[in-house]
């Protein structure tokens, strides 16, 4: 193993225990002690924009649908989301906030914009042709990460 492939492997290893601990990785701590999973805090984050039925969380998540359908009921029992039938179409359920999730989903949505500024940063100490380089180099680990498809 190289050392620049033995650094990259404990750099995400890195990532990985910090993801683990924080449920996802995100720079800055949650004011709000609300536990809630890393899908449930991105649906309400979603939510929070736009009205949403489960397939259309599960596209945007990039999850299945039954995940999806566990973590909404669980943010329904919480008293986060409400179900709302479509009142031209019966068969469909939009999904939004109540009060309680407004603040948890803000702040979410706070962490993830504060995790893309501080990427902004780090990337701005490097050229064009150097960012392309990072470029290429994330597609190929990205590649490899999902089988090499």
């Amino acid at each position: 193993m190289t050392r620049l492939a033995q650094r990259l492997d404990q750099l995400i290893y890195k990532v990985l225990l910090t993801a683990e601990n924080q449920h996802e990785l995100l720079i800055g701590s949650c004011q709000s002690d609300v536990r809630l999973t890393n899908t449930q805090e991105h649906i309400l984050m979603l939510l929070a924009k736009e009205r949403l039925t489960n397939s259309d969380l599960a596209r945007e998540l990039s999850v299945s649908q039954a995940a999806v359908t566990k973590a909404v009921k669980a943010l329904i029992a919480a008293g986060m989301l409400e179900s709302i039938k479509d009142q031209t179409d019966g068969r469909v359920t939009y999904f939004e906030l109540t009060d309680l999730a407004m603040p948890i989903a803000v702040e979410h949505e706070h962490h993830h914009d504060h995790t893309v500024q501080v990427y902004d940063e780090v990337l701005s100490a490097f050229s064009a042709d150097e960012q392309g380089v990072i470029e290429r180099f994330l597609e190929g680990l990205s590649k490899g990460l999902d089988g090499g498809q």
